[in-house]
């Protein structure tokens, strides 16, 4: 590993050059006015992702970019914590984050990472939190009837998805409070975001 100041490994055709993480925000595009541009990159947006560096370490966050931003090979849809030797994908680029530093005795534990979701079970998870921005004490998520009726599908294909997603989250049990435990697991496992709830 390198030593050193922090610092970007883009990884090309050539091989990799480092690129300096100076100051606590680095934009990155293909547009030059980025501090970090990559003009030849066509899948690359103008304004594709910021690095932003915190006394505790470098995150990454995607602007809304049209082919996303990826860290180790997922995607990414809020702020993402990053460590070293991270991989980020960004358009056609790839970059490996170099901290220069690794704090001792400083690992946490990660989560559960959520399940894959097809489109439809994503569908119905949001629709199912919904319910939870409402912000009420003792929030209910949303009954099979409303999912049904603001997906404009029958109430027996959301009771099937539910079921699959039940089963994809390893919630066992019966009754209505495996919607509950559903909807809070969802949210707790970063599956969906309250972005998408708005």
């Amino acid at each position: 590993m390198s030593g050193g100041a922090a610092h970007l490994e883009l990884w090309g055709t050539s091989g990799a050059s480092a690129i300096p993480l100076v100051g606590d925000r680095i934009t990155l595009g293909s547009a030059e006015s980025n501090d970090v541009a990559v003009p030849a990159d066509r899948l690359l947006s103008r304004l594709h992702a910021v690095f932003e560096r915190y006394p505790a370490g470098w995150c990454v966050r995607d602007l809304g970019s049209r082919n996303g931003t990826f860290v180790n090979g997922r995607r990414i849809w809020q702020e993402h914590v990053l460590a070293d030797g991270d991989e980020i994908r960004a358009g056609a680029s790839r970059f490996v984050l170099r901290s220069g530093r690794v704090p001792a005795g400083q690992v946490t534990e990660a989560g559960a990472p959520p399940p894959e979701l097809t489109a439809r079970e994503r569908d119905v998870l949001v629709q199912l939190c919904r319910p939870l921005l409402a912000g009420a004490v003792f929030t209910e998520p949303a009954s099979s009837r409303e999912i049904a009726a603001a997906l404009v599908v029958t109430e027996a294909a959301v009771k099937q998805h539910l079921l699959r997603l039940y089963e994809k989250f390893g919630i066992t049990g019966d009754g209505e409070k495996r919607r509950v435990r559903l909807a809070n697991e969802a949210l707790a496992r970063n599956a969906i975001t309250r972005a998408e709830l708005r």
